[in-house]
C-alpha cells in the first residue's frame, strides 16, 4: 500500500460487560400464583359456608332440645311416654293385661282423686264416758271435720277402702297412788265377730311425789298417751277409741284428740 493512500478507519465496538442488566416485568402474574389464589378464595368460602351450617345445626338442636324438656315436665307428656314404654315392652303381637283407653290424659283426674280423699279430726267431749269404755267426741263444733267418713256413738265411719293415718291422743288425771291405764284404738270389721285391737299403750301409773318446796297440791297429777299408725281399712270399718278408767280421762277439747286421713287409695296388694 502506498503511504500517501488514505485507508477507510475500521468501526470499533466496546462491550461494557460491567453494565447492569435490568429486567422488565411484564403485567401477567405467573400461573402458578394465579391458581394458587383462586384455590384459597375456594377454601376460604368452603370454610364459612361449614360454619353456617355447623350454627343451623346447633340452633335447630338447641330448640328440639328445649321444647323437649318444657314437654318432660308436663304430665301429659309423660303419661304419653310412659304409654308408649309399656307398649314397647309388651311387643307388638301380645298384650299382657287389660286394654289401655284410647283418651288423652290429663291433670284434672289426679288433682279431684287427692282433693276427695277422706279424712277427719275429732276433738274431746265435756262428756267423754261412753258404754263399755268408749270414748265420745265432738265432731260438729270447733275444729272438728268430717270429709267423706261418718261418725257416730264415738266412732269413725270408713267409707273409702285405702291406707290410713290413725292416731289418738288422751290425757288422764292419776292422782292416785298406783292406777293402771290402758289406751286402746280399736276396729269392728264385717270380716271379724268381734273387735280387732290395732294400737295399744298401758302402763302401770303411780302418783307423782311433790318436792317439799311446791305450792300445794290442785288435785291434778296428768298423764299423756299417744297413738299413731297406718292401718289399711275397708268400706264399712269402724274406728273407735276405749280406755280403761274412763272415768279418769280429763274432759276437754284440748286435751283429747282423734283422728284419720287417707294416705293411698285402694289396696297396694292387688
Amino acid at each position: 500500500m502506498a503511504e500517501g493512500s488514505v485507508g477507510t478507519c475500521p468501526q470499533v465496538f466496546v462491550v461494557d460487560s460491567q453494565a447492569n442488566y435490568v429486567t422488565v416485568h411484564s403485567g401477567k402474574k405467573p400461573r402458578w400464583a394465579r391458581v394458587g389464589q383462586r384455590f384459597l378464595l375456594l377454601m376460604v368460602g368452603l370454610a364459612l359456608f361449614g360454619l353456617v351450617v355447623e350454627g343451623c345445626f346447633i340452633y335447630s338442636l338447641y330448640k328440639k332440645t328445649q321444647e323437649f324438656s318444657l314437654c318432660k315436665s308436663h304430665p301429659l307428656c309423660q303419661n304419653m311416654s310412659n304409654s308408649q314404654t309399656s307398649g314397647q315392652q309388651g311387643g307388638t303381637m301380645s298384650q299382657v293385661g287389660p286394654k289401655e283407653s284410647n283418651e288423652i290424659p290429663t291433670v284434672r283426674p289426679h288433682l279431684e282423686q287427692v282433693q276427695q280423699r277422706p279424712f277427719a279430726q275429732l276433738i274431746g267431749s265435756n262428756n267423754p264416758i261412753g258404754a263399755n269404755n268408749v270414748v265420745q267426741w265432738e265432731h260438729k263444733v270447733g275444729d272438728t271435720i268430717t270429709y267423706n267418713m261418718g261418725y257416730e256413738n264415738g266412732q269413725l265411719l270408713v267409707e273409702k277402702d285405702g291406707y290410713y293415718y290413725l292416731y289418738s291422743k288422751v290425757t288422764l288425771n292419776a292422782v292416785e297412788e298406783c292406777l293402771l291405764i290402758e289406751h286402746m284404738v280399736m276396729k269392728n270389721t264385717s270380716a271379724y265377730d268381734k273387735s280387732i285391737e290395732l294400737m295399744q299403750s298401758k302402763s302401770f301409773r303411780c302418783r307423782t311425789p311433790k318436792p317439799s318446796t311446791a305450792k300445794a297440791s290442785d288435785g291434778e297429777d296428768l298423764w299423756n298417751s299417744f297413738l299413731a299408725g297406718i292401718f289399711h281399712l275397708r268400706s264399712g270399718d269402724k274406728i273407735f277409741v276405749m280406755l280403761k278408767n274412763i272415768h279418769k280421762l280429763l274432759p276437754g277439747p284440748a286435751e283429747n284428740l282423734m283422728g284419720a286421713f287417707m294416705i293411698f287409695p285402694g289396696n297396694m296388694q292387688q
